[in-house]
């Protein structure tokens, strides 16, 4: 039986430590869905189109993940692509207050989907993408910070 699951996130950019969370998940189930979010509470600064892209770029080499753009309740997206499972990573004590809340209501609209929590790799647990964004836009060095297949459209994109 196909194993799916999904990775929702604003993606806005993506960066290495989100490639790395996905990468983890590809390993680990058969298909993974990175489901783009058009959350406009946090107003992001690349479109979702531009973002499913720099995400396709990264995981060129992933054969079993799909990028899709999303907005609604996480669970109903889960219940459309077939995820049993919604992975959310974590980088600190304070994601995982968050991510607990919303893995609770969850559970609650849909008891089928099992939220599960992977651990951020210790070299990215500072990393976010409003940092990147910031050092990007003052022309400080994102090397290492994001894949290099998009990095130099960052650069650009702050010029």
């Amino acid at each position: 039986m196909e194993k799916i699951a999904l990775c929702p996130g604003t993606y806005d950019p993506l960066t290495e430590g989100h490639k790395d969370v996905i990468e983890r998940c590809s390993k680990i189930f058969s298909k993974v869905v990175v489901a783009i979010s058009k959350d406009t509470r946090k107003k992001p600064f690349y479109t979702p189109e531009k973002r499913v892209d720099f995400v396709k770029r990264a995981l060129i080499n992933l054969g079993n993940i799909e990028v899709i753009v999303f907005e609604g309740l996480l669970v109903d997206l889960a219940k459309k692509v077939k995820a049993t499972v919604i992975v959310k990573g974590l980088r600190a004590i304070s994601d995982f207050e968050y991510e607990f809340q919303m893995a609770q209501i969850n559970k609650k609209l849909n008891p089928e989907v099992e939220t599960m929590f992977m651990v951020t790799n210790p070299r990215f647990a500072y990393l976010s993408s409003s940092a990147v964004k910031e050092v990007a836009r003052f022309k400080g060095c994102i090397k290492g910070l994001v894949p290099k297949e998009i990095e130099g459209d960052i650069v650009e994109s702050f010029k």
